[in-house]
């Protein structure tokens, strides 16, 4: 394992890590949080996020970055590694009452310097449209409210919140539209909104549009256009977040139940699911090429999904608690062609006109007419490396590579590398009801020990495993561990004392995820051993590439920028970690303000 050893050294907050491309600094000069630099005391609030856009400012300093903190919203230019954060300047603070923001979203089509479109999602169930640039609220539907300039006044609800009173979970606007945002709440339900239609002074009425296994979508039924437009109900539970796929055209959704959903956005359509290994998943994610997708959650595992063969190619074990965040470094994606002649690989035909990237999107574009290629008679084909991160609230960062030896294992007497056939069959009733989806009798394994002996290790959803390995080749940076049972180790080292879920003010959300605790369990016997959920070991077993505690609270926030990466956790502090080479903040640059005790 990547992660330091016991005693002292396990609880020390780290400021700096190493990885093959160099090392990353914390530049404690970069912080943002509240201007008096008060660890905020985080019981009861929801959690703190993040949001960035680029506004093509021409002095350079373009970043613009949001965050909320209990009450609290913040709004600041960002400088990143180039100066020192001010904390005395916001270009926009807003406090709300009775209500807390959970969280938040910018319209990068529409920004500018003089303008921006933030949408704000609240506790209570409202959101927001508001111009913090302006400081102006673009929307105003709760008029009762207007007195009072604290109190949250610009809502895309009726005066009585008819449309969904529960907590948002999760706002995105649709990419590439300059009105169309979606609304998750932990109710389980997703809303799409025109910001240029109203709600309306009554209930909205709705008509099935569409249905199918755990769920439906519904249109508002009206004789002039408001809001919402559709209504889509989804599993069991909360909703916890969704994510838009790079071409925007299909939607992942991480929900209580423990299933990822994954949908064609314009025809509702479900394209294919996975279980979590047990409880519910928390986080999503897309590669850059919308090739994979990277969930997250309540079994402390990080989950890798193949879109093109809709099923779990690895699971990744660092974690001693719940996964709040996980995020794909673009930056850091390296692809080394292939000699010609290429063509695309994987055992769906159709996902090179299914994964079509628009114009505007050039990086991800390139970035998958790269990783879409491959010589399948040549015996060095593509090599590739995808690097993702995840942050819990174990307090610890990890990163991961996803290697070609996962993405592409050799089957036995062929040089032909595939996507089919990969993991193998231990379920009859699911190998004869889905062949072609069946589990293999052998998994293939490169650069890992042999299999365990032990055909329990994994096959609970207590018992986690995990082993120290011996590093691998230059080429390929995952690593993969030996699958035995180590419960007695996991429950040394399982913190549960940090798992403490979503806090929601309202007791709805509680009871809803008693419920769906209840129903996963359920579900969990009927799922384990298919491909929904593969058995710990029918699937290979990343190891973090790194794994540092960086926080005193729960971690709530990673995003990978150019020349940075940025967390945040709970106490409110948004810290910023300078790529290799690319820190040039000094003490000189501090304009006075101490560093917080949230690092040392």
């Amino acid at each position: 394992m990547a992660a330091e050893g016991g005693g002292k050294e396990m609880n020390e907050i780290k400021t700096q890590f190493t990885t093959r491309e160099g090392v990353y600094k914390l530049l404690t000069h970069s912080e943002y949080s509240r201007p008096n630099r008060v660890p905020f005391n985080s019981q009861g609030s929801n959690p703190v996020k993040v949001s960035f856009v680029n506004v093509n400012d021409q002095s350079g300093n373009g970043d613009r970055i949001c965050f909320n903190v209990g009450r609290e919203l913040y709004f600041y230019i960002y400088k990143g590694v180039r100066k020192a954060a001010d904390l005395s300047k916001p270009i926009d603070k807003r406090i709300y009452k009775g209500t807390q923001p959970t969280c938040h979203d910018f319209n990068p089509i529409t920004a500018t310097a003089e303008s921006v479109s933030l949408l704000v999602g609240f506790s209570a169930g409202q959101v927001q449209l508001i111009d913090p640039i302006k400081k102006e609220t673009s929307k105003l539907f709760n008029e009762e409210n207007l007195a009072d300039l604290f109190v949250l006044f610009a809502l895309f609800f009726s005066l009585q919140r008819l449309i969904d009173k529960s907590r948002v979970t999760c706002v995105r606007w649709v990419p590439g539209s300059e009105s169309l945002f979606l609304v998750a709440h932990s109710s389980g339900s997703m809303y799409l909104y025109n910001v240029e239609n109203t709600c309306g002074t009554t209930a909205p009425h709705y008509q099935l549009l569409k249905q199918g296994e755990n769920y439906a979508v519904h249109t508002c039924k009206s004789k002039s256009a408001r809001n919402p437009l559709l209504r889509w109900t989804v599993g069991e539970g909360a909703l916890n977040e969704f994510a838009f796929s790079p071409d925007g055209k299909f939607l992942a959704s991480a929900s209580q139940d423990g299933f990822l959903r994954v949908f064609g956005f314009d025809a509702a359509e479900l394209h294919g699911t996975m279980k979590s290994y047990f409880g519910g998943l928390l986080c999503v994610c897309w590669s850059p090429d919308g090739r994979y997708i990277v969930a997250g959650g309540e079994d402390d595992l990080v989950t890798v999904w193949s879109f093109s063969d809709c099923r779990v190619i690895a699971r990744g074990h660092g974690h001693k608690s719940w996964v709040s965040v996980v995020a794909f470094d673009h930056c850091t994606t390296s692809v080394e062609d292939g000699d010609p002649p290429a063509e695309f690989s994987g055992s769906d035909e159709e996902f090179h006109e299914q994964i079509h990237f628009g114009a505007g999107r050039d990086r991800a574009n390139s970035a998958h007419s790269r990783l879409s290629k491959r010589n399948s008679t040549d015996s060095r084909p593509v090599s590739v490396t995808y690097r993702f991160g995840s942050v819990g609230q174990d307090t610890q960062l990890c990163l991961w590579d996803l290697t070609e030896d996962i993405l592409f294992p050799h089957l036995p007497l062929s040089r032909t590398r595939t996507h089919t056939n990969v993991m193998s069959a231990t379920n009859n009733t699911s190998a004869s009801s889905n062949p072609p989806n069946s589990l293999p009798s052998a998994l293939p394994r490169s650069n890992s020990l042999p299999h365990s002996s032990n055909p329990t290790g994994g096959s609970t959803p207590n018992s986690h495993t995990g082993s120290n390995s011996s590093p691998t080749t230059n080429a390929a940076f995952a690593t993969l561990s030996l699958h035995e049972s180590r419960k007695e180790r996991h429950e040394k080292d399982h913190k549960r004392n940090h798992s403490m879920g979503h806090i929601s003010s309202k007791s709805s959300d509680k009871l809803n995820q008693l419920s769906s605790t209840r129903t996963a369990k359920a579900e969990a016997a009927k799922t384990l051993g298919t491909t929904l959920c593969p058995r710990m070991e029918d699937v290979p077993l990343l190891e973090p590439l790194v794994c540092k505690k960086i926080a005193h609270e729960r971690l709530t926030v990673l995003i990978f920028l150019e020349d940075c990466l940025v967390t945040a956790c709970q106490e409110g502090f948004v810290c910023t970690w300078a790529r290799p080479g690319k820190g040039l903040l000094s003490s000189q640059n501090n304009p006075g303000n101490s560093p917080s005790g949230t690092v040392v």
